[in-house]
């Protein structure tokens, strides 16, 4: 049976399903409860300086889909609300009853050494067995120095990641903000700061949605709203970029990564994983559904592994990373083509209307004497898009099939049709230059 079990820059945990910062890690009750159920660790809910943060009511808002399934989540709730005292007392009684999860507790304080210095030994006397660097919150700290406000100077990074490596044994993880233009910029940052990991990422500037009688987004505090911080599935797609870009950025490939981002099931993780992901922390998915998903999530990955032959996480962490690349270093010579399985089609021509309207006119709508409807794919032009597998509503009904062209491999930068073609760094004409071979744009770190 496949070791779920990891080392995480030195924190060990009995599986990579962690508990994000949040809601669900505000107190010990909530806390014992998610590790009676089988989570791996949790990082507490961020602990700031007294007094303590005020929040509003209300506080979350949500994007849904079909059947009121939520897509994404919007909150605008602060860090912890309780004093310092209480939480530092709860999470040295949880460490000490549950010694073998990992215990990581947030901080988030104004950019002042002394601040730093004055909080971090009260943390380590906790037992707890990392800290994490909030440089994300988008929404109400930001406005007082903190939260995105640092994360978006990677030389206030820099310099409170040094803060923490001279105040501090604990290991150091530095959570990042996505609402930046280049997020290597502040993992560098980090790393130049002595971090131990960066976790990403945190949630996303977003408006829901708005009551279109009063005239107020959501969530509505009386008659105003604010932007808050969006997270849930429709955000995975924007961290799995994020965690890879950094995972194969010659500049901090090696620096562990936790992957934070609309991860709800077994697969979302072993995703994240597989792009260089060394824990993973999960908080909209426990709110919608309970600290059990955990059960889920453990059977699903280890049953996986097992197929797979992977005997521990670290068998598959960062195997996608090589694989990803610049678009420049793809192989234009490549081709694909859709082939759609008549015995499975159920004739709702969604594909034909997708790509007569919008792509490239490749399916044609064959009406039969008596008005029955075939669909099929002119192969001469298919450009091998995607667009009608993704519309078909039967999965496996489209399929793309790889094309026999003869023609080697060739990027763009060797492309002929390229103004500006060049051999591609470190590589011989026809040689597949991967993410681990090729030259990213250095980034202003």
């Amino acid at each position: 049976m496949a070791d779920l079990s990891i080392d995480f820059c030195g924190i060990k945990a009995p599986n990579p399903f962690w508990l994000a910062s949040a809601p669900p890690t505000d107190k010990a009750y909530n806390v014992v409860r998610a590790f009676e159920a089988g989570w791996g660790g949790v990082v507490w809910k961020t602990l700031g300086e007294d007094p303590a943060a005020v929040n509003v009511s209300s506080r979350y808002s949500a994007h849904y889909g079909k059947n009121r399934e939520v897509l994404g989540f919007n909150n605008i709730e602060l860090i912890t609300d309780r004093s310092l005292e209480i939480n530092l007392r709860e999470i040295t009684q949880v460490k000490k009853d549950w010694p073998d999860r990992a215990m990581i507790v947030s901080l988030m304080l104004p950019c002042e050494e002394q601040l730093w210095a004055n909080i971090l030994p009260l943390v380590e006397a906790t037992g707890a067995d990392g800290i994490e660097l909030n440089f994300g919150c988008p929404h109400g700290m930001p406005e007082r120095g903190m939260g995105a406000a640092v994360g978006q100077v990677p030389e206030y990074v820099q310099m409170v990641t040094a803060w923490c490596k001279k105040h501090s044994r604990l290991p150091v993880i530095v959570k990042l903000t996505p609402n930046i233009t280049d997020v290597r910029a502040p993992a560098r940052a980090a790393k130049a700061g002595g971090a131990d990991a960066v976790s990403l990422i945190n949630t996303i500037n977003s408006i829901t949605h708005l009551d279109l009688d009063r005239m107020v987004a959501f969530p509505a505090v009386g008659n105003a709203s604010t932007h808050g911080g969006y997270c849930g599935s429709a955000v995975k797609p924007i961290a799995l970029n994020m965690v890879a870009e950094i995972a194969r950025d010659p500049a901090t490939r090696g620096l562990p990564i936790s992957g934070i981002g609309g991860i709800g099931n077994w697969r979302d993780a072993a995703e994240f994983i597989a792009l260089g992901a060394g824990s993973v922390q999960v908080c909209t998915a426990a709110m919608l559904h309970g600290f059990r998903i955990v059960e889920e999530m453990k059977d699903g990955l280890s049953r996986w592994m097992d197929e797979k032959g992977y005997r521990s996480i670290a068998d598959f962490a960062g195997k996608a990373v090589a694989n990803t690349t610049d678009w420049k270093y793809l192989d234009m010579n490549y081709q694909v083509i859709a082939q759609i399985n008549q015995d499975d089609c159920i004739k709702c021509g969604r594909c034909y209307v997708a790509c007569e309207d919008t792509s490239h006119q490749s399916i044609a709508q064959l009406i039969d004497a008596a008005g029955v409807r075939t669909y099929e794919v002119i192969k001469e032009e298919c450009v091998g898009c995607n667009l009608c597998e993704i519309t078909c509503p039967v999965q496996g009904c489209i399929t793309m099939v790889p094309q026999q062209t003869g023609k080697p491999y060739m990027n763009w930068t060797q492309d002929p049709r390229n103004p500006r073609a060049e051999p591609a760094p470190g590589a011989a004409a026809g040689e597949n230059t991967t993410a681990a071979t090729a030259t990213l744009e250095p980034v202003q770190a």
